[in-house]
């Protein structure tokens, strides 16, 4: 990590009113999930996307539903990281601090992120796909007896999936918090996946963006100054420079 960057990005920060972070499947990799595509790679010889898309939920509800508490249990066992940390405390020393996530882990909130917009949805809940009936998942995720619900419908993760439109009220904050920051954190996150992408580099030309990965990626040649280094030592030490 280049102590030039990280000061010239802490002394953003420092002096930042309004800070926007975005965080990808990378951040969460620190804490031993496999990013959404690592899942078990090509899972029980199927493609992700057939296990996360409306019609593969209607040709296999059942199948779709393993797959999902599958995952939500390998998600419980996590624990939240120091870059989850380190945002959390970084939300308590910024005037105004948004947090947006493609991840559905639930580890931002875990760690004490409050203003949290989770634009992918999470592993907390199934809705019905018919009445939007909600249920809180409970360890062992969905029973496969529960899919059918009393309304004809069938209760669905809370995840948006491909072909889906993310969440109105949430998409809408974000962008809000993008076009308003003084400083946007890109964290973890390839930048390919859209419309959660355009948030980084698209909404405000006016703001220092910072991106925090280890690897290069679609934006790395359009942001203000890059991190190559783990979040998990990235953020501490960024805050640690910003704050003392």
């Amino acid at each position: 990590m280049n102590d030039a960057t990280l000061a010239q990005v802490a002394a953003r920060l420092r002096d930042a009113q309004a800070v926007f972070a975005l965080t990808g499947s990378g951040i969460s990799a620190e804490s031993g999930l496999p990013t959404f595509r690592g899942v078990g790679g090509l899972w029980h010889n199927h493609r992700v996307e057939e296990l996360a898309s409306p019609e593969g939920f209607a040709r296999d509800p059942a199948l779709v539903w393993n797959w999902y508490n599958e995952r939500a249990a390998v998600h419980r066992r996590a624990q939240p990281n120091a870059a989850h940390h380190a945002l959390a405390q970084l939300e308590a020393r910024v005037p105004h601090f948004t947090l947006a996530t493609q991840n559905v882990d639930s580890l931002h909130r875990r760690a004490g992120s409050q203003h949290v917009l989770e634009l992918h949805g999470s592993l907390r809940e199934a809705r019905c796909d018919r009445c939007a009936a909600r249920r809180a998942l409970a360890d062992e995720g969905l029973p496969l007896d529960a899919i059918a619900h009393e309304c004809g419908g069938r209760m669905r993760p809370d995840i948006v999936w491909f072909g889906e439109s993310l969440p109105l009220d949430v998409w809408r904050a974000a962008e809000l918090a993008a076009a308003h920051a003084d400083l946007i954190l890109v964290i973890g996150t390839s930048a390919i996946v859209y419309p959660a992408a355009a948030l980084a580099t698209q909404y405000n030309p006016r703001a220092f963006v910072a991106e925090i990965n280890p690897e290069d990626t679609a934006i790395s040649e359009r942001v203000d100054a890059t991190l190559r280094s783990p979040a998990a030592q990235a953020l501490p030490a960024l805050i640690e420079r910003a704050f003392g």
